[in-house]
This record gives C-alpha cells, structure tokens and sequence, in this order.
C-alpha cells in the first residue's frame, strides 16, 4: 500500500467568487456539506480498513477554499477528524485552500486540530493570467503563504493548471520554474478543462478561448514533470480524477483517464531518443524495469509504433535488475548499451 486518503469535499462554501473553469460540483459529484457525524462515521469505518497503515493514510478535506468557510463550521468539521488523529488511526489531516486565505491566526486554529499539510490553489505565477481567470489574489499572495506554512511547520503542497486562457507553454513552465523554486513537498498540475456552466464554457462557445488538445497538454505536462523531478518535488497527481460526474459535465480541453501514463510514456521516449538514434536501424530488445513497461512502450504502443516510423522494431522487456527510469539496449549478441 503506497497512499490512502480518506477525502471529504467541501465544494465551494468557502470561495469568494467564482473562478473562470471552476464548478466543483461537476468535478467531484458533491453537491452538499458533509456534517460532522457524517465525517467521523465514515472515519471510523475507514480507520478499521485500514488498520495497521495508518503511517500511510490521511485525512483530507478538498474542494472550495476550506479556511475562507465560517470559522465554526470549520471547526466543526475538524473536530471529528482530530479525534481519529489522536487515536493514531491516521497520519495527520490534508486541506486545500485559497493563497489569499493564509495567515498566522487560522495557522494556529489549524495546527491545534491536527492539520499537517497544507495545499494551495495557486494555478499560475502570471497575475496577468489569475486575474483573466477571476482567481481574485496574486503570485506575491502565494510566495507569502508559502513561507508562512513552511515557516509554522505544514507540509506545502502547490496546484497549478496548464493551459489556461491568457496563459502560454512559456507562461506555464515559468509558472513550473518559480512554483518549484518555493519548495514545496506536493505538486499537483491540472491541464484547464472546459466544463458546463462555467465562465469558460462561454468564452470556448464564442470562439474566445481555445483549450489544449490531450497530445499538446501531455507534451507540455512531460517537461513539467521533468523540471519537479530536477527539484526533488513530488508530483502526486497530473489531470483530474476520473469521474462521472466530470466526464458528463466535460464540453472540452485535455482529458484522458490515463493522463498520467501519456506523459511518463512521452519522457520515457525522450530519455531513450539520444541513445536509439545514434543505433543503425535494426531490431533491438529494450530492458527495463518490469514497473517501467507499459510507460516504456506507451499508451496504445504508442512509442513502439513511433520507434517502428524510425526504422527501429524494439521488443520491451522486464528487468528486475534494472530501478525504474534505467533501460538497457540490446541487440542480438550484443552487449547491452546502458
């Protein structure tokens, strides 16, 4: 078992305004507040599933900007969290919220109730860019915020969206760069989607915004990864979640339920490109380790058909020798080209 969250979904009680993309209840199928008993009911059920991983397990509260709702309310749903904290049944709690939404005050309140990572919906580095979407704060809200959650002792988690209007690639590795550059210890990228009733769905029903195409999206979130990885930071979610809810309110922009495995299958055949290509066309066998396969061969065999465009018939192999991102070349009685 590598993560558990036990995720509880407050949509939009707590935003200020509305954001040009945003319709929370479309992305997570939740349409109301969920009430304490509900929380420490679902807690307790969760608790005995995963008994014995509570090292790996935690409590998160997504959705809206959780410390712009009221206060008790707040409180309240925090409260029921925090017991199943002290009982050790979790690591600690995940909350999500706004950058302009972060000070010393409700730090505290956070921290006295076992809050122990903190997520910002940052989205872009651009002010320019934040305020076409009608985010309402600015980059120097999320640098400041930043530093008071490292500062009082949370794990910072960052989110950001590719693509979205007004925004460019350059825009968005820039946005990677200086994100990167705050050290957080969580990424989460988010290529822009188009969902119904939503600013955005009028502005793509006019013809005044364009989103991604799922191929231009991958290519850009593949170097996105890269530029985290180079910084040590997780990236512990690329594209929404699969759900529902989200694929029948989707109009249009970059979906896919295996996102994820579209990019890491497109940096795979960027590492591989300077060593295969310097090789006479030929057949050749292409180790890996056996976690590394299916990203190795792409999508749909979609680096093995772009390698067969080539001139080059490569067979994919597992290598329990080999750590994830290693690969061997090999052709017939040959030695291996590492």
């Amino acid at each position: 078992m590598k993560h558990a969250n036990v995720a509880f979904f407050v949509p939009m009680v707590g935003c200020p305004h509305r954001c040009s993309f945003c319709d929370q209840n479309s992305i997570t199928g939740e349409k109301g507040i969920p009430t304490p008993e509900e929380i420490d009911k679902t807690l307790k059920k969760a608790a005995r599933q995963l008994h014995g991983f509570s090292e790996k397990s935690e409590i998160a509260f997504f959705g809206g900007s959780f410390t712009m709702i009221p206060r008790e309310l707040m409180v309240s749903l925090l409260a029921p969290a925090k017991k199943w904290i002290d009982r050790k049944a979790f690591s600690g709690i995940r909350i999500s919220t706004r950058p302009d939404a972060i000070d010393e005050e409700v730090l505290a309140v956070l921290k006295e109730y076992g809050v122990t990572s903190i997520e910002l919906g940052a989205q872009s580095q651009s002010d320019e860019v934040l305020s076409k979407n009608r985010r309402g704060h600015s980059f120097s809200d999320t640098v400041k915020a930043a530093e008071l959650i490292k500062n009082s002792g949370f794990s910072l988690g960052l989110q950001m969206m590719t693509g979205m209007p007004g925004s460019s690639k350059e825009d968005d590795v820039l946005t990677a760069a200086r994100f990167a550059a705050l050290k957080p210890d969580t990424m989460r990228i988010y290529p822009t989607l188009v969902l119904k009733n939503t600013p955005m769905a009028e502005w793509f029903a006019n013809g005044e915004y364009i989103p991604q195409t799922v191929d231009e999206a991958a290519a850009e979130c593949a170097e996105l990864l890269d530029i985290f990885e180079l910084y040590n930071i997780k990236v512990i979610r690329l594209g929404l979640h699969a759900e529902e809810s989200l694929e029948d309110n989707l109009i249009a922009g970059p979906y896919h339920p295996a996102f994820r495995e579209i990019c890491e299958s497109l940096r795979f055949r960027k590492k591989i490109a300077p060593m295969l290509t310097r090789l006479p066309k030929g057949s050749y066998v292409l180790k890996v380790a056996p976690s590394d396969i299916s990203k190795c061969s792409g999508q749909h065999r979609s680096n093995i058909e772009h390698w067969e465009e080539l001139g080059y018939e490569i067979k994919v192999t597992g290598d329990k020798e080999l750590n994830p991102g290693d690969f061997e070349v090999m052709l017939a009685n040959m030695p291996s080209l590492q």
